[in-house]
């Protein structure tokens, strides 16, 4: 169980980056697969009940399946995926554009980015005019750390299929290098153009994130409730409120919203926040969020798969470092992002090693991401280091979002 939930929190940072491009692409349905409330996995297995020696119907079963992961964030239907997946291919295995691209996303989801990022240009020079392959690529080359191939893929989208998946994906490029007002724009266009539920509240969760990190709470809280308007019980809006709260003073109730989200979804995000929120606080009420934790790292640990970073940061702040810098280890030969880079250097911080801990913060600073936590991270590790600039990386972090501080274990050392 800690395993799957560990690689589901892997999958769900992939959403951060946009929804997929479109719709499975099958032979037309049977009649009823779109009625009234069936889900487009329900539809998928009609059609392929329908048309069960049709490719296609297989490939689109297999990126229902993985969309549908994404946004439930459960990883055991990625198997599922996998084996429509390879069903698709044996009915055709020359010229099937629909499994090359689900193998990439799929690959991506398993965090195999190297492998996604082969099927994204096997895709793309497949069918260079069509979309699915450049968000495949875009996601991989993210992760590798390829941001500038990263943006030719996002582009080439653009140009191509000027929608939701599109817009959404050059949003997280644009704050990722700095510019968080021009990715604001982006995801208001990702939210004009959305056509689904799922797509409105993935655009409205952003634009929530987005505000809190700039620690706009209002705006925040109005975007994360629009994101529970369009999907009730999205396990992000509700995160998002439940930061709000705590950042206006209402811990309590707080704790009480993150109790009912971690139960339902225990996300190591998730976890650790509660985990934080309860111990800046100071709330005498025991919490199970820590024994969740150590369990998803024990297993990370045994099954040698992908490793969240916030369980990274989890055990550095609140294990063993030195079983941090190991896990962040693990990742960074896989996923060279800024996000992983951060991680890397504040175990290796916690674990005395600033000198080599300084490299890792200062690539994550590398795009110029304006994010509070990787700011005040550089800044303690300088500090740690006798560096002047470190009180000042400080101060930037607390100016760009004041409500950080309940989720930094560190904040009162």
């Amino acid at each position: 169980m800690g395993a799957a939930v560990a690689v589901a929190g892997c999958v769900a940072g992939l959403l951060h980056l946009g929804p997929d491009t479109s719709r499975p692409q099958a032979p037309a349905a049977p009649a009823g697969a779109h009625g009234a409330g069936i889900s487009p996995v329900d539809a998928a297995r009609k059609t392929v009940e329908a048309y069960p020696d049709d490719p296609a119907a297989w490939a689109g079963l297999a990126r229902a399946e993985i969309e549908q992961a994404r946004h439930t964030l459960d990883a055991s239907r990625l198997d599922t995926a996998d084996s429509a997946l390879r069903r698709s291919l044996a009915l055709d295995s020359t010229d099937n554009y629909a499994a090359v691209t689900g193998q990439g996303l799929l690959a991506n989801a398993r965090h195999d980015f190297v492998q996604g990022r082969e099927y994204g240009l096997r895709a793309t020079r497949m069918a260079p005019d069509r979309p699915d392959g450049y968000a495949v690529l875009a996601d991989a080359e993210i992760q590798l750390g390829n941001y500038p191939q990263a943006r030719a893929a996002v582009q080439r989208m653009l140009d191509i299929a000027p929608a939701t998946a599109a817009y959404s994906r050059a949003a997280y490029d644009l704050e990722t290098n700095g510019r968080p007002e021009d990715a604001a724009i982006a995801l208001h266009r990702a939210l004009d153009s959305a056509v689904t539920p799922d797509e409105r509240g993935f655009a409205e969760a952003r634009l929530g994130d987005l505000a809190w990190s700039q620690g706009k709470l209002s705006q925040a809280e109005l975007h994360y409730r629009r994101a529970l308007a369009a999907v009730p019980d999205h396990p992000y809006g509700q995160a998002g409120i439940a930061r709000v709260t705590a950042a206006r003073g209402q811990t309590g109730k707080a704790l009480e919203l993150y109790a009912r989200l971690v139960e339902r979804t225990p996300l190591p995000q998730f976890l650790l926040e509660t985990l934080e929120l309860r111990r800046a606080t100071g709330d005498p009420r025991p919490g199970s969020e820590r024994a969740a934790l150590s369990a998803q790292v024990q297993m990370v640990r045994a099954d040698g798969g992908p490793v969240d970073p916030h369980l990274i940061l989890y055990t550095a702040d609140h294990g063993d470092p030195r079983v941090a810098v190991e896990l962040a280890r693990r990742e960074w030969k896989h996923t060279r992002s800024v996000i992983v880079a951060d991680a890397l250097g504040w175990a290796l911080h916690r674990a005395g090693q600033d000198a080599d801990a300084l490299t890792y913060a200062r690539r994550a600073a590398a795009t110029g991401w304006k994010n509070a936590l990787f700011l005040h991270h550089r800044g303690a590790i300088e500090r740690a280091l006798a560096m002047p600039e470190g009180s000042r990386h400080l101060r930037e972090a607390v100016a760009l979002n004041p409500h950080l501080s309940f989720y930094r274990p560190d904040r009162d050392r």
